[in-house]
């Protein structure tokens, strides 16, 4: 297998890769591994990108209809760690997670998370980091902690 060769040029790393000067402020993983499709994750997908393009701030290449200057980028992804109470969505760099994300529950999110900076509470399940949650097993009174 032939390997690539490492570009040392920062121009020619951006034109490869325009991304790298976007104004990106937000990054949304969608789930869509097996759990999550199953209560159609790919909608969700879907409506997040309905929703960003609709807007004018989905990243992407104008050939896709996208916007190039956009500040979200959306993602998906294998698993965010919860599909058991899918669909999981997390949006970066805050380090939230939703779960139980519905299509109908995509333009609250983009309104208010996203362009407001609120996190919709009803649907955040954690954000990361997280100080984690007091356990004390056995009847134990002394503080342990479990992320």
């Amino acid at each position: 297998m032939a390997e690539n060769a490492l570009i040392t040029d920062r121009a020619k790393l951006e034109a490869l890769a325009p991304v790298a000067t976007a104004p990106i402020r937000h990054h949304i993983f969608v789930c869509t591994g097996k759990s999550c499709s199953a209560v159609d994750s790919g909608d969700v997908k879907a409506a997040f990108e309905r929703e960003l393009l609709a807007r004018g701030i989905l990243f992407g290449k104008v050939s896709k209809g996208k916007n190039p200057r956009g500040t979200v980028v959306v993602t998906e992804c294998a698993s965010v760690g919860f599909c058991a109470i899918g669909p999981a969505v997390m949006v970066y760099p805050d380090g939230v997670w939703y779960a139980q994300v519905g299509t109908g529950d995509v333009p609250e999110i983009v309104e208010e998370h996203l362009l407001k900076g609120r996190v919709v509470e009803r649907l955040a399940l954690l954000t990361v980091p997280s100080e984690g949650k007091p356990v004390a097993p056995n009847g134990d009174s002394s503080t342990k902690w479990e992320a």
